[in-house]
């Protein structure tokens, strides 16, 4: 008998229509499922009603019933890994079970679908032609420091994922060690109360410090390299506003942005803009 087939099986990030037929055939058709929380999935295979035989394979156990998995896999037994939510693999500990059956030349097959990484970047508004996952930073303050400073001129898009608890001081770091960038706080995707808040750092830490947040989180972040760079800009401010809103900020966001840098009042700037657009006499 051959090895049998590992199936990562990718799995609704909150709306259960998002499932496709061909990962509902697989999850019938496969001898066993390995889920990340066996409760979790019960539920989506008794919506779809699902019979497979149901096995754990989490952070906590991933050693000794990953090694289980791959004796199955080598006997002949096709399985299907999912997760929670979205593509196994990705922050789980599905990419260690994918190194172990390749290393024992067992099949592994992608079954695509929803991924909250991919929803969160296309309706960020930022760049989406370059971008890095960065999954969840440290929790401890000065381990997310060193990523953060690791990440400063990162020149892609960012994505990350965050606990709602932690979002503001997440926020508060970004601006401390950062400066301002644009970012798109995605919350709840496909779900009841999914949501989309976009701004500056400051406007977000100011709008989620009045409205804290709830439910699962997904924040996208401008890179350096389309974010504003000190150095490279002119220190005319009129000219400077230009380069901001030619690198992608709005106007009022350019020139928040390059009194910032200047260290000169809004109204100074804006009037410097206005000048150099001929709309104020000297």
């Amino acid at each position: 008998m051959g090895s049998g087939i590992l199936y990562l099986c990718a799995t609704p990030i909150g709306n259960l229509e998002d499932i496709t037929y061909r990962v509902l055939r697989v999850l019938r058709e496969v001898d066993l499922i390995a889920a990340e929380d066996t409760r979790h999935t019960r539920k989506l295979l008794s919506h779809y009603q699902i019979h497979t035989p149901l096995t754990s394979y989490f952070e906590h156990n991933k050693v000794e019933k990953g090694a289980y998995l791959l004796r199955k896999l080598q006997e002949g037994t096709s399985i299907a890994l999912v997760s929670d939510a979205g593509m196994p693999g990705i922050s789980d500990p599905g990419y260690e079970l994918v190194v172990g059956a390749i290393e024992a030349g067992i099949t592994v097959v992608p079954v695509p679908g929803p991924s909250a990484i991919l929803a969160a970047l296309v309706v960020s508004g930022l760049p989406t032609d370059r971008f890095v996952f960065e999954g969840f930073l440290p929790r401890r303050k000065m381990e997310r420091q060193r990523r953060l400073e690791v990440l400063k001129e990162e020149p892609r898009t960012i994505v990350l994922f965050e606990a709602p608890h932690r979002l503001v001081s997440l926020l508060e770091a970004i601006r401390e060690n950062w400066g301002e960038r644009r970012l798109a706080v995605v919350r709840e995707l496909t779900k009841k109360f999914e949501g989309v808040q976009r701004g500056t750092t400051s406007e977000l830490l100011q709008y989620f410090s009045v409205n804290p947040p709830r439910g699962e989180i997904t924040l996208v972040i401008q890179g350096f390299a389309t974010a504003a760079a000190p150095a490279a800009l002119p220190t005319d401010p009129g000219q400077q506003v230009a380069a901001l809103e030619a690198q992608g900020l709005t106007r009022k966001e350019a020139i928040k942005e390059a009194a910032r840098l200047l260290g000169r009042p809004k109204r100074e700037v804006y009037r410097a803009v206005l000048q150099a657009e001929g709309e104020l006499d000297e």
